[in-house]
């Protein structure tokens, strides 16, 4: 391109201004594409652990196939615990030591619940898409068309 003063490249200078106002400047089509790639990636992952998911839900070994269970009724014996145990717990405590028994006992600990609820609204939902299967006559120890 043509020089200007000083001997500057002025073409090389718009050319290099305008790479980069198009490296910061992305069209729709670009950004669609780069979200769809995100997806299938996404997709792809989610494809990936559900088949650990299955292979691990049909080992022999409890260590395996049994960390969704111990989930389950750990999450559910601290409900338990939170809704019936506890407030239960509370009220024979209140009532024996109005009858003049129990005088230095103080209620029992409660659980606090707030990191529990994730897991447990996790694995209801998870026991929701089974019922649905049972339902519906899917076999039990595989997923197959009948």
């Amino acid at each position: 391109m043509g020089k200007g003063i000083l001997n500057l490249d002025f073409g090389g200078i718009i050319g290099g201004v305008g790479k980069i106002v198009d490296d910061l400047h992305t069209s729709k089509e670009e950004e669609l594409s780069a979200a769809r790639a995100d997806k299938e990636l996404d997709v792809k992952i989610a494809m990936g652990q559900m088949a650990v998911n299955q292979v691990e839900a049909q080992h022999k070994s409890v260590f395996v196939a049994g960390w969704r269970p111990f989930i389950g009724w750990v999450g559910g014996s601290a409900l338990a615990w939170k809704f019936i145990g506890h407030p239960l717990a509370c009220w024979m405590i209140i009532v024996a030591q109005g009858f003049g028994y129990l005088g230095g006992i103080e209620s029992p600990p409660s659980v606090n619940a707030s990191e529990l609820y994730p897991i447990v609204l996790g694995m209801l939902g998870i026991g929701g898409m089974r019922s649905y299967d049972k339902l519906k006559g899917t076999a039990t120890q595989a997923i197959r068309k009948k």
